[in-house]
This record gives structure tokens, sequence and C-alpha cells, in this order.
């Protein structure tokens, strides 16, 4: 959905939102629905509210596909393209929840998907007590337990281990 920023009237414009959204990142199951309140100052878009959106994840641990709801608040300045002149800069904290449009409207869409994309975890847990796979046989170690032998210690940090020991002595 765009929104013509010329339209936004001086009271500002809430909006109610019900999408399908298509990444190729993450897998959306539901539709986004999103409510957002838009006030414009000058060429500021000011856009607050909040989105909701089911996605399918895959356990970084145990590979297990699973289902997380995300609630999220949305608070984030839009300044016009024009205004970010030529050069980069480094954003620092406070530049964190600023964008940019250009031309005359905004699109509601690509500022979903960026708020998923931005609050999806980097290694997503179906749980966080998740014990993962087993390392040597590859079981699942939620479900069951394996007969691998556990060895102590890694084998590439043996010569660390010894230069401590012979460090004491």
């Amino acid at each position: 959905m765009k929104i013509v920023i010329e339209d936004i009237p001086d009271e500002g414009l809430v909006v109610d939102l019900e999408e399908k959204l298509g990444l190729e990142e993450v897998s959306v199951v539901s539709p986004v629905t999103a409510q957002l309140g838009l006030n414009r100052t000058g060429k500021e878009i000011i856009v607050t509210g909040s989105l909701r959106a089911g996605l399918g994840l895959q356990c970084s641990r145990c590979l297990k596909d699973f289902r997380r709801t995300l609630d999220l608040p949305v608070n984030v300045v839009y300044h016009p393209m024009d205004e970010m002149g030529i050069e980069r800069h480094e954003l620092k904290d406070d530049e964190l929840d600023m964008g940019f449009y250009s031309g005359e409207e905004l699109d509601l869409r690509e500022l979903l998907k960026e708020q998923l994309l931005l609050n999806i975890q980097m290694k997503p847990l179906c749980d966080e007590n998740c014990k993962g796979l087993c390392p040597h046989c590859g079981v699942d170690l939620n479900s069951e337990t394996c007969g691998c032998e556990k060895k102590g210690s890694d084998p590439r940090l043996e010569v660390l281990k010894n230069f401590l020991e012979k460090r004491k002595e």
C-alpha cells in the first residue's frame, strides 16, 4: 500500500493494514497485520504503531521447522532522499529508527518488510533450552539420547592444554 505524502492531513492518518508478504529470507505463514499512525511535520513523516506476523522458521540448533508470531512496535521517522545528500556516513544510535523516501509516496509494504527482517533473530531457536543435534551421530538431543562417547575436550585444543600444564610445573 502506498500513501501519497501530500494526502496526509495535519492531524495525521491512521492506517489498518492486512498484507500478504512474500520474503525470500523467511517464510511468512499468515497475513501481516498492522495499525500505523502517520504524521507529517514539514517533509518528515513519523510512522508509529504496531505490526503482527506469523513466521515459519528453522531452529538453528536442532533444524526443526517451527512457527513464531512476532508482535512488534513500529517507530520510524522518514526523511526525503534528497536530504540525505551524496556523502555516506556511519549511522549513529539516534539514527537507527530513520528511513528515507523518494518521490511523493511512502510504500508501507516496504516498511513492513523492513521491520520484519530487522526483528528476526539471527539464530532462531525453537526453544531457549533446545539441546540441538549430537555433533557425532546427528541425533536430536531434545527427543532422545545418543550413545556417543563424550570426549572431555576438543582435540584441537590439546596443544594449549599441554602448554598450560607445562607452565604450571
